[in-house]
């Protein structure tokens, strides 16, 4: 029997071991898609307490905990930060086959030293153990960045950002991580929710210019890229129903725009119209700007209305959508290579059964302007544990060229969670070490140290075009 994650955790062969321990543990970390909040950074946040740190905006925990039979007192409510760290605890031992076991164990083995269990009659002496170690200055905000090897972070911002966090970062000599903006234009585009009037009207504000028609709306958002890409911009991403394609002509698109400004309802319609111009006219501002495109979708979102009520959005009560039709992606992808304006684009289905779909949509449009230039980006969200990662690395790999692939992001709102890195790498590792141990790809350690070292981080550097 292995012990319980010890250094070759989910290694299984020689060459797996090799492969990591070598090579993919050796390079660094690029975070090329999070939701960790720049202020926290500016400002070096220090945390009082493990539960500040691993129960606060994550979602992922929270479901588990509901999952457990928790009450909503002990998750999001005003129960202590001790009670609600004990009924994680007690949570978290049943926890067994979910990569959340093996996530928070990581991450306590990595910034905190401790080697046990975290179970709900351990849960004190982890308590003391993480609060304490917590006071010291190496677990700064800033400091566990470092100590992660982390070389960039991009973050998640909407189009309104001032960026004032992350201007206050890079005039910081005594940081040297990259901390840069991420254009993240959903609000913009979303013309159906009923705050969209009260969203545009800031939009105006912050652009200066006074939005009346689609055209207009297009001038402010080329006004905020121009600002985001002056601090450092290169990357957008989009979460959306799925990627539509529904054409119209432009004399159409003004029309359903200044029926919305009017304050009416829009069909469904010409919903979907308007957000494929919007999407269209997106893209084209990336082809020009030389960023990248991420494309998130295949999520139905909010499901649960009492809850969503109470606590809002992104609070655990999302789920996989199974509507994509690969069809209107390919379509939507070839009406931009027509126009002879497609940017680099990453897809990321949060429906596993799409792996295959993006796997042939991607064939059809690479080009020899960008090594890998339309990518399927990694198993995200409900996908970002042992099986799906190894599903989705293995579909791109019968379809694709997996040695391409820009790896792993953290997608996470947890300053902990570099530790999915590691994660992601020993799984990588383990999935092709067993393949050259097969005999399906010979033990050329020069050509395999390539494609490891770049799947776990220089094939980011150069798809992105990041200084680093």
């Amino acid at each position: 029997m292995k012990a319980f994650m010890d250094e070759n955790f989910l290694l299984e062969t020689p060459t797996a071991q090799k492969l990591f321990h070598e090579y993919a543990s050796q390079v660094p970390v690029l975070d090329y898609h999070c939701h960790i909040n720049p202020q926290e950074i500016a400002e070096d946040r220090k945390f009082e307490n493990i539960t500040q740190v691993w129960l606060g905006g994550d979602h992922y925990k929270w479901r588990q905990m509901r999952s457990n039979g928790v009450d909503e007192y002990y998750i999001t409510g005003g129960a202590s930060d001790r009670e609600k760290f004990q009924k994680w605890a007690e949570t978290l031992e049943k926890a067994i086959g979910n990569p959340l076991y093996h996530w928070s164990h990581l991450e306590l083995r990595k910034y905190f030293g401790y080697e046990g269990y975290l179970n709900g009659e351990t849960a004190e002496e982890v308590w003391n153990l993480c609060n304490a170690k917590l006071q010291e200055d190496s677990m700064s905000v800033r400091n566990i960045i470092k100590q992660s090897n982390v070389t960039l972070v991009c973050t998640t911002d909407d189009p309104v950002d001032d960026l004032k966090w992350h201007q206050m970062i890079a005039k910081d000599d005594s940081f040297d991580v990259q901390v840069l903006p991420a254009w993240r234009p959903d609000k913009a585009m979303n013309l159906e929710k009923p705050e969209y009037l009260d969203y545009v009207k800031t939009l105006s504000e912050v652009s200066e210019v006074k939005i009346d028609s689609f055209k207009a709306l297009k001038e402010a958002l080329v006004k905020r890229l121009d600002y985001f890409q002056a601090n450092g911009c290169k990357v957008s991403d989009h979460g959306i129903e799925y990627v539509m394609y529904a054409p119209a002509d432009d004399a159409e698109v003004e029309r359903i725009f200044v029926k919305r400004l009017a304050g009416e309802a829009v069909t469904k319609e010409e919903e979907l119209k308007f957000k494929t111009a919007y999407l269209q006219f997106m893209a084209e501002e990336y082809y020009n700007r030389d960023w990248v495109m991420q494309l998130h979708y295949g999520c139905k979102r909010d499901n649960n209305t009492p809850r969503y009520k109470q606590l809002g959005p992104d609070t655990g009560y999302d789920c996989i959508n199974n509507y994509a039709p690969s069809s209107e992606t390919a379509d939507f992808l070839n009406s931009l290579n027509v126009a002879d304006k497609m940017p680099k684009v990453i897809l990321y289905s949060l429906n596993p059964n799409d792996n295959a779909a993006i796997g042939t949509i991607l064939g059809c449009f690479q080009d020899s302007s960008a090594i890998g230039k339309i990518q399927q980006g990694s198993a995200w969200w409900f996908n970002d544990h042992k099986t799906g990662m190894i599903e989705q690395m293995t579909s791109l790999a019968n379809l694709g060229l997996l040695s391409n692939f820009i790896g792993m992001l953290t997608d996470s709102r947890s300053f902990l969670s570099y530790t999915r890195h590691e994660y992601f790498r020993r799984i990588m590792c383990n999935l092709i070490g067993g393949w050259v141990e097969n005999g399906e790809y010979p033990a050329d350690y020069k050509a395999l140290e390539k494609i490891v070292k770049g799947i776990s981080y220089n094939n980011a550097v150069r798809y992105f075009g990041f200084d680093l």
